[in-house]
């Protein structure tokens, strides 16, 4: 039997997210969320709802942060913050091994590079991975979390650039961390259930991570180009 050729298996994959944002846009996490308002009363019944909606998550590629909101609003801050990481272990996980079969020998191959397609999905994954090998793979999963990009983007970069799954975790938790506790609070606080963003908080917040990242980033950056200076060192002719 033969094996699919890796544009087959990265365009597969293509599609399946595209399937998933599509349904996230049909289906939507505000909808959804709000609904779960009626169950708060049982605890038992409200944690299987919140155990539902991570386990379905990576099925309409929604963010996590507005679910760790919800888990704030049904468990508050103490018990919510490692429930919400919990949640965000689980619900990253299927999608970190499923990119790593579809994506994680996509590497370049110069034999294989024979149309646009192959060529773009080489230069992307030369670019990724030599990302996580500046920044190493914890750090660099952690500043992803940070930066204000999809969560399952972030999972599928660190996938495919052969990052291991236990320092893909830890750098998810700590990356994610800033993020869970802000929605966990702001859940617990707030009046309603809802979907929506976090105002001004979502702001400061935004830009707090950003700037988290780019300290995390910041040492492994110099590192490199001061290597590459020394490279172009006049000593070398």
């Amino acid at each position: 039997m033969s094996v699919p050729s890796v544009s087959t298996r990265v365009l597969a994959g293509v599609l399946l997210v595209s399937a998933a944002v599509t349904a996230g846009l049909l289906v939507s996490p505000t909808a959804t969320v709000s609904a779960m308002e009626s169950v708060t009363a049982d605890p038992t019944l409200f944690g299987a709802a919140i155990v539902g909606l991570y386990l379905v998550r990576p099925l309409f590629a929604w963010p996590t942060t507005p679910l760790a909101a919800v888990v704030g609003y049904g468990f508050g801050v103490t018990v919510g913050i490692p429930v919400a990481l919990a949640g965000v272990a689980v619900t990253v996980t299927p999608v970190f091994f499923v990119a790593r079969r579809t994506l994680g020998s996509a590497s370049p191959n110069p034999a294989a590079t024979n149309t646009w397609f192959d060529s773009a999905l080489g230069r992307t994954h030369a670019v990724v991975e030599r990302y996580f090998t500046t920044a190493g793979p914890t750090r660099g999963v952690a500043a992803s979390r940070l930066a204000p990009i999809p969560s399952d983007l972030s999972t599928c970069a660190a996938a495919a650039s052969g990052v291991s799954y236990r320092h893909f975790l830890i750098g998810t938790v700590l990356g994610e961390l800033p993020w869970t506790i802000a929605a966990v609070v702001v859940g617990a606080s707030a009046g309603t259930v809802t979907a929506g963003g976090f105002g001004e908080l979502g702001l400061a917040l935004t830009l707090a991570c950003c700037l988290a990242a780019l300290v995390l980033l910041a040492g492994p950056a110099y590192r490199l180009f001061w290597d590459q200076s020394e490279d172009r060192s006049p000593l070398d002719g």
